[in-house]
C-alpha cells in the first residue's frame, strides 16, 4: 500500500518509519524543502494547498491522510473523488474550530468547561460575568502549543487580552483548577474496530508538552476516557489514530480539545507498545484492523524544545532512546524526544527524572498521576 500524507513533520517522520515495518510507503508534501519526513519518504516540494501538486499525489497513491489539523479542508475536499481521505474531513472541520469543537462534545454529552463567545469587546465582558476569572480567551483557529491565547485573571486584564487577539473570532473557556491533564488515545478502522491505548499524563510548561507518562491506573478515569473517545470516533465515523485532551479534577473528566491526528503526547508507544500509535494508524487508513497494544512496562517521555543539547545524544544510564527529528533550533520548537521503558512507574519516574535533571537541568514535577 502507498500512503500519502499531508505535512512533513515529525509526526510524518514518524508515520514514514512505523510504515517501513509494515510494508506500507509514505509519500508526502510539505512546503518546507528539507521537512523530517524526507528520512522516512519522497517529499513533493509545495504548498498544502497547491491544486496541481495534491493533485498528482492523490492519483499517486492508494489513500491520503494528513500529519497536522491545519490542512485546508478545501483544498482536500478537491481530491476527495479520487482517492480517500482519512481521517473524514468533517473531524478535521470540527477539530479547526474550537466552536465547533466544543458543540460537538456538547452534543454528544462529552463533559467540558463553561465557554463563551467573544465576538466583540462587550462579549470578553459578558464571558467574564458568565464565567468568572480567571478565564482564557482563545484564537477558534489556529492556535497551538499556548499560542493564540491569553490568561485573564483580573478586569484590568480584559482589555489588554483584548488589544492582543481582538480582530479574531474567539472564545472565551472557564479556568479549571485541574489536577493533572490527560490524554487518551485510540484508533478506529474502515470497519468500525476501536482500540484505545491506556490513558497518557501529560506535564506541560509554556503551553508545550515536556513530558509524558503511561499507564495511568485509575479504572474509573480509563473507563469514562474511553466512554468519550469512542463516542467522538462513532459519531465522526472516524478512520485512524485520535487523541483527546483531558482535565482532571478528582474522578471527573472535562475535555479540552481533540486532535484528529497522531498525537504528540502518543510517542511513547513506539517503545513502550507492541504497535505504535503511528503503525495504527497506518493500519487503519489502508483498510487494515489495528491492532491491540501489547504494553512493554510503564513509559516516559521527555520532549525535547528549543534545544538538542549534547547530554540528549549520550543520556545517563537510563535506557533512553532518542528521536532527533533533524530540525535546526529555534525556541520553542520540537526538536526530538527521549522515550524510556522501565518495570514498575517508581522506576519509570526515577529514571524520567534524572533524564530531566541531565538533559534540561530542572527536576520535573509529575504531580498526583500514577
Amino acid at each position: 500500500m502507498h500512503v500519502g500524507i499531508i505535512g512533513g513533520g515529525q509526526l510524518g517522520q514518524m508515520l514514514g518509519h512505523a510504515g517501513r515495518e509494515l510494508g506500507i510507503s509514505c509519500e508526502f508534501l510539505d512546503p518546507s524543502p528539507a521537512p523530517p519526513a524526507a528520512s522516512a519518504g519522497s517529499v513533493t516540494t509545495a504548498a498544502f494547498d497547491d491544486p496541481a501538486a495534491l493533485a498528482a499525489l492523490a492519483h499517486r497513491v492508494d489513500v491520503l491522510s494528513y500529519e497536522f489539523e491545519n490542512v485546508p479542508v478545501d483544498a482536500l475536499a478537491t481530491v476527495a473523488d479520487a482517492c480517500p481521505v482519512y481521517p473524514p474531513l468533517r473531524a478535521l472541520t470540527e477539530a479547526q474550530d474550537r466552536l465547533r469543537e466544543k458543540q460537538l462534545f456538547a452534543t454528544l454529552d462529552i463533559a467540558l468547561p463553561g465557554w463563551h463567545v467573544v465576538d466583540s469587546r462587550g462579549d470578553l465582558t459578558a464571558a467574564a460575568e458568565k464565567l468568572g476569572l480567571p478565564l482564557v480567551l482563545k484564537t477558534r483557529r489556529l492556535g497551538y502549543d499556548g499560542k493564540g491565547q491569553a490568561l485573564i485573571s483580573t478586569e484590568a486584564d480584559l482589555d489588554t487580552a483584548w488589544a492582543e487577539l481582538g480582530g479574531n473570532a474567539l472564545i472565551a473557556e472557564q479556568w479549571v483548577d485541574f489536577d493533572y491533564e490527560v490524554s487518551a488515545i485510540a484508533t478506529r478502522g474502515i470497519d468500525g474496530d476501536v482500540v484505545v491505548y491506556p490513558l497518557t499524563h501529560n506535564v506541560h510548561s509554556g503551553g508545550i508538552l515536556r513530558y509524558s507518562r503511561a499507564p495511568i491506573k485509575s479504572p474509573p478515569l480509563e473507563h469514562k476516557a474511553a466512554e468519550y473517545i469512542h463516542r467522538l470516533l462513532e459519531e465522526l465515523d472516524y478512520v485512524g489514530t485520535l487523541a483527546l485532551e483531558l482535565f482532571v479534577v478528582g474522578d471527573s473528566l472535562f475535555a479540552n480539545e481533540f486532535a484528529p491526528r497522531v498525537h504528540n503526547s502518543g510517542h511513547w508507544t513506539i517503545e513502550g507498545a507492541s504497535v505504535s500509535q503511528f503503525g495504527n494508524h497506518l493500519l487503519a487508513v489502508t483498510g487494515q484492523k489495528p491492532k491491540a497494544p501489547e504494553l512493554r512496562g510503564h513509559a516516559g517521555m521527555l520532549n525535547l524544545i528549543g534545544e538538542l543539547p549534547p547530554e540528549a545524544r549520550k543520556p545517563l544510564d537510563t535506557g533512553a532512546v532518542l528521536h532527533d527529528y533533524g530540525k535546526s533550533p529555534r525556541p520553542g520548537r520540537k526538536l526530538g524526544h527521549l522515550t524510556l521503558v522501565a518495570s514498575s512507574a517508581g522506576e519509570r519516574d526515577a529514571r524520567l527524572a534524572r533524564l530531566g535533571e541531565s538533559v534540561t537541568g530542572s527536576t520535573p514535577e509529575f504531580g498526583t498521576a500514577q
